[in-house]
């Protein structure tokens, strides 16, 4: 039996803060949205179920925050406020029910102001409104990642708040996390070692995987564990930095320790294809930055632990195409002063990221894509994981692969105690499924015929209502990931799972 862990995560201390205001009071979390421009701070009262906002931003207008549903305009719920000539805050409570100026919420007034002040150039901004209002003009601000848009203008609204232009930015922030977790102070006085970049020339294309090998520390002469890690994401390129993956090698691979593999993915995949099995962390955007580990295991360094040599994938999004950035990004782990009961080790799940593995139509308000893993995987153990995409603000069909602007389904879990080759499990619909929806029997799969035919599907409610039939009761191909051991097998359909039902919305308002 593998006992599956839920990560405890935080944001770590201040950093980068440009406002010159003093908040009004002490914070749980803070973060900048953009340099120079907007900061936010913020604390969840989970007694109240509330959470208290401070918006700092360089203008002498009107200023927005928003909680959006998939990362724009549209159905996102926002609060707009500004300082008078008196010293007065107006604040309002707005719905965007499109990409077009936010309305005024006249069912509840959910976001509330409590107070504010110019100063310098700047707005700063207290306000408050629960986590859930029930509101259907509103949203709810769940654990785990939420999408935060800001905006603002040069000048206090006279009627009507004026049109933003190029003011304004998204964020994903966790505001809500699954448990109270600790802040790097804890970890103070540890030993630690880190693998980060050296200043790399960030290109200016639009999609960069820029892969580094690092050899494991050498100084552990008998095994270690660390008992907690933070991604060191380099504050002037939280823009572009999308995600970052590190990998373990398996233990046979050998490297020149004087000329390690650094560049771009594509040119050395072969070269560290026994790299890429086993996951050994992973941070993307919206994530939280320090990670700490149940106090019963830690993972393992050094003595006699295999692993020699690690990978950074990195993934940088740069759709600006910005051109003369370098980053020092990189991940830190911190070291017990005792051995643990248990190694820790990662396991991956979900579909396959490829445009055969996701094909989500556009216009949906929900669909889901399930995976299964039988307990061949893992005797005893049966996983099964889903991921749901909204599609409402999509014209065309959204495909998995590895760009921003396509879909991934992946989980990483961290368990224990480790298993030896026990990597990660995952699935797509099998070829004889797509064949079937296309009736067609052929011996030869095309993939970019196949591709070509999923592009020219014209997508009704009725169409994308059977593409999840079809999606729900497909035949799939189970592969499971373990270092020169990968294997494959047929699931002729997945198993039925019940869903818990969705509790019904209670709250008062505040």
């Amino acid at each position: 039996m593998l006992f599956i862990v839920l990560l405890l995560v935080a944001i770590g201390d201040v950093v980068s803060i440009s406002s010159p205001i003093t908040p009004f009071t002490t914070y749980r979390y803070s973060t900048e949205l953009e340099k120079g421009i907007a900061d936010l701070w913020w604390t969840v009262d989970n007694g109240a179920k509330d959470i208290t906002f401070e918006l700092h931003m360089k203008t002498t207008g009107w200023v927005a925050l928003g909680i959006s549903p998939g990362g724009g305009m549209e159905g996102a719920d926002i609060g707009v406020g500004w300082i008078d000539t008196e010293g007065k805050v107006h604040f309002q409570d707005r719905h965007a029910f499109d990409f077009v100026k936010p309305v005024i919420d006249n069912t509840t007034e959910n976001w509330l102001a409590l107070r504010g002040r110019e100063s310098n150039g700047w707005t700063a901004i207290q306000f408050r409104r629960l986590l859930d209002t029930c509101d259907p003009m509103d949203v709810e601000i769940k654990s785990g990642t939420n999408v935060i848009i800001y905006a603002y203008g040069l000048t206090d609204p006279v009627g009507d708040i004026n049109y933003h232009q190029n003011r304004r930015g998204s964020r994903m922030i966790p505001l809500q996390s699954y448990a109270n977790p600790p802040t790097e102070n804890k970890f103070t006085g540890l030993d630690y070692f880190e693998f980060r970049l050296n200043n790399y020339a960030v290109p200016s294309n639009d999609t960069t995987y820029h892969c580094k090998v690092y050899k494991a520390p050498a100084r552990y002469s008998r095994k270690r564990h660390a008992i907690a890690h933070k991604t060191m994401i380099d504050p002037n390129n939280v823009d572009l930095v999308h995600h970052l993956v590190l990998y373990e090698c398996d233990q046979t691979v050998k490297f020149d320790d004087n000329n390690l593999p650094d560049g771009a993915c594509d040119d050395y995949y072969r070269e560290f294809s026994h790299c890429l099995s086993n996951t050994a962390t992973v941070w993307a955007v919206g994530g939280e930055e320090i990670v700490e580990f149940p106090t019963e295991a830690g993972y393992p360094v050094g003595g006699d632990f295999g692993i020699k040599y690690y990978v950074i994938e990195m993934h940088y999004n740069n759709p600006k195409l910005i051109p003369n950035r370098r980053d020092n990004t990189g991940i830190r782990f911190y070291i017990g002063k005792e051995l643990r009961q248990y190694d820790l080790g990662y396991l991956a799940f979900g579909t396959s990221s490829n445009a055969l593995a996701l094909t989500i139509p556009p216009k949906v308000d929900q669909f889901t894509v399930d995976s299964f893993c039988p307990s061949e995987f893992s005797k005893g153990d049966e996983f099964a994981t889903r991921c749901v995409y909204n599609t409402m603000n999509k014209n065309e069909v959204t495909l998995g692969g590895q760009r921003t602007t396509d879909e991934m389904c992946s989980q990483i879990f961290t368990y224990y105690p480790r298993v030896k080759d026990l990597y990660g499990c995952f699935s797509m619909n099998h070829p004889d499924a797509w064949q079937a929806i296309r009736n067609r029997v052929s011996n030869n799969f095309n993939n970019t015929e196949m591709l070509d035919w999923i592009k020219n599907i014209e997508w009704t409610p009725t169409v994308a209502a059977q593409w999840q039939e079809f999606y729900n009761d497909a035949s799939r191909m189970v592969i499971y990931s373990a270092v020169n051991n990968t294997k494959s097998e047929i699931l002729a359909a997945l198993p039925k799972y019940k869903d818990l039902p969705i509790k019904s919305c209670q709250t008062e308002s505040i």
